[in-house]
């Protein structure tokens, strides 16, 4: 099955191991094969990691795209632990992630992590509305 990706002029798309940048012009791939795929908007950095969930998305990030589970497990493992003793609200979705990583579905864990940013910026939210903005950065 072949994936459409439409990319916006100078947006940016990792493709296996190679980051592409578009030019300065609408530009539509069509990419077959069974390589790690992320665009821009999904992208995180260790800078922008500045949540615990965050972290965790990240570890499932580099988990995806290099395709070595067991590089990242004891980081992923440290993660999930610390945020679960202090938010026992995310155990439904730590347990989505590590049921989709250990069912190698890398990609679908990911957006399970997603969803666990969600809930976080909520805690934060609820907790101190300076820190859910701090969140959002």
């Amino acid at each position: 099955m072949t994936l459409k990706v439409e990319l916006k002029p100078g947006e940016r798309i990792i493709i296996g191991e190679s980051m592409i940048t578009n030019d300065d012009q609408r530009t539509r791939l069509y990419i077959e094969g069974n390589a790690p795929i992320l665009r821009e908007k999904d992208i995180l950095t260790l800078d922008s990691a500045n949540t615990p969930a965050k972290r965790i998305y990240l570890a499932v990030q580099l988990m995806y795209l290099s395709r070595e589970v067991t590089k990242f497990q004891d980081n992923y493992f440290s993660l999930i632990q610390d945020i679960m003793q202090a938010a026992p609200s995310t155990i439904p979705f730590v347990t989505r992630i590590s049921n989709h990583i250990i069912a190698d579905q890398l990609y679908k864990a990911l957006k399970e992590a997603r969803a666990l940013i969600e809930h976080e910026k909520k805690i934060f939210a609820a907790l101190n509305p300076t820190a859910a903005a701090a969140a959002e950065k």
